[in-house]
């Protein structure tokens, strides 16, 4: 998540649902494949990086932790040197990418830091000494605040994946609505490749968002699309989140969601919500005939499936 509301720009939690278990995603397994080496972003040189790293180094909490540098981000973590390095060059690498093929053609303007935890004990404690407050979630978030990426680990690698579409959304889309920066994100909290382009299968929100689809208990997207931070993040069910992610799931799903964030980019001064663009990019004069046919879609899936379905 990105630096999002309720605190705006501070803290965000990745997942709002209590008990959830984050799975190792596809992303991290794909990721072995590692692309070729990232440029360093333009305006930063490699002597800006090597400073960087000299200083973070002055701020490690002990010996234990590496930095590897995957431009354009720093990854520093405490589970040893080689397991740092296949996040950095596997799904660190990966993720940046296919996200920038798809997506995004900038990339953040600063440099930024990864922190992988190596489990619950090192995050809780770390971050909370290194930010200043105790994390509100087991799995990670997005502070643009502090220029950093914070995450425990052991969660898997979907945490990571996730957190990296933040930032490159700030630095592409800084008006992007709440419910497309975290659609995106949590669109590839399990995820993998095909044909050379990142996927997101379905994943731990499903159960949620079937129930909610069962009780009548989804709001319109309309609604949903033009919901502030502060109403998207306060949903502690989770449910905007899973709305969101299997509304860009279906649109993947079609071949629609790159053309859809595409156009939308290019309306969002007409459109600030994509409510318009979703409805001419889905050609859907009847949007609550689409939703109910969208939550037929979506009590289709099956959480263990991890291959796209077929249109």
């Amino acid at each position: 998540m990105r630096g999002k509301c309720l605190l705006a720009t501070l803290v965000l939690p990745l997942a709002l649902a209590a008990g959830c278990t984050e799975t190792e995603s596809v992303a991290g397994q794909s990721a072995r494949r590692t692309p070729t080496p990232t440029p360093t972003p333009a305006g930063i040189t490699d002597a800006d990086y090597a400073r960087h790293v000299e200083e973070l180094k002055k701020r490690l909490p002990s010996r234990e932790f590496e930095v590897v540098v995957e431009k354009p981000f720093v990854v520093v973590g405490d589970g040893g040197r080689a397991a740092v390095e296949e996040h950095a060059r596997g799904t660190v690498r990966w993720a940046v990418t296919l996200l920038r093929k798809d997506f995004f053609a900038k990339d953040p303007k600063e440099i930024l830091d990864v922190w992988l935890f190596k489990d619950s004990t090192s995050y809780y404690t770390h971050a909370t000494d290194l930010f200043g407050g105790r994390p509100t979630t087991p799995y990670g978030y997005y502070s643009p605040a502090h220029r950093s990426l914070v995450m425990n680990i052991e969660t898997g690698g979907g945490t990571l994946v996730h957190e990296i579409v933040h930032p490159f959304v700030e630095a592409n889309f800084p008006d992007c609505p709440p419910w497309l920066n975290e659609g995106l994100g949590s669109l590839y909290e399990q995820s993998g490749e095909q044909d050379g382009h990142i996927v997101g299968y379905t994943n731990w929100r499903l159960p949620g968002l079937q129930r909610a689809i069962r009780r009548g208990g989804l709001m319109p997207f309309q609604k949903l699309l033009a919901l502030d931070g502060a109403a998207f993040y306060g949903d502690e069910q989770g449910t905007h989140y899973a709305q969101s992610r299997y509304l860009c799931y279906y649109l993947q799903e079609r071949g629609l969601l790159t053309r859809f964030y595409r156009e939308f980019y290019n309306n969002r001064a007409t459109d600030p919500t994509g409510f318009d663009t979703l409805k001419k990019t889905l050609n859907e004069p009847d949007m609550p005939a689409f939703q109910k046919r969208w939550e037929t879609f979506v009590l289709s899936l099956a959480q263990e499936r991890l291959t796209p379905i077929t249109p």
